[in-house]
């Protein structure tokens, strides 16, 4: 699966130093993760909280 990243047109780091640290988080989870969720909390278009969770299974 591909993934393309993209900010507004009017967005920079100067101007947003969070966008940046967002989407790098974004970025290392979907690295980090085999099988799970990563949602997005966003408000007012902003990035507000990403929540990671793995799933684990054990075969018996």
């Amino acid at each position: 699966m591909r993934m393309r990243i993209t900010k507004p047109a009017d967005a920079t780091a100067a101007e947003h130093p969070l966008l940046n640290e967002g989407v790098q988080h974004v970025i290392e989870a979907l690295q980090r993760l085999r099988f799970g969720v990563i949602q997005l909390t966003v408000h007012d278009g902003k990035l507000m909280q990403v929540d990671v969770t793995e799933r684990r299974r054990f075969n018996h």
